[in-house]
């Protein structure tokens, strides 16, 4: 199997209608990793003042699936996530760098870690891990 390439990732991300919107741009995509990368806007946050947490699994979702498609191909989904926030994030820009762990030939588990950007300086806000499986 012939791994995609970064544009064939971008070309991806860009068909999917909710990342578009939110802005989400894929900044990395070699070996069995990726990141993606987002701007936040202050309709992203939540009553405190913090990125809502919501947005945090949603990156993650999309970044461990980007990675697994490393291994298994474009055609996948996620079949599971867990997200562990280790401090509020707050910022101008949430990095999720994902990497796959290990696969058989219908699935990978990758891990994924968020940081937050602020006032130029970067910090890790969250952890986790997911499964992604070949399409059927």
């Amino acid at each position: 199997m012939t791994k995609p390439t970064l544009d064939q990732a971008r070309a991806v991300l860009q068909a999917q209608p909710f990342s578009t919107m939110l802005g989400t741009v894929i900044t990395e995509y070699s070996d069995d990793a990726a990141t993606l990368e987002l701007e936040v806007r202050p309709d992203f946050l939540q009553q405190h003042g913090y990125i809502h947490g919501g947005l945090l699994c949603y990156l993650a979702d999309n970044a461990l699936t980007f990675a697994a498609g490393r291994v298994l191909g474009r055609e996948i989904l996620t079949s599971g996530v867990t997200l562990n926030y280790l401090r509020p994030a707050q910022g101008e820009r949430l990095i999720a760098r994902a990497a796959a762990q290990g696969a058989t030939a219908k699935t990978a588990v990758t891990l994924v870690e968020i940081s937050a950007v602020k006032d130029g300086s970067e910090y890790l806000c969250a952890v986790g891990s997911g499964t992604s499986a070949k399409r059927v």
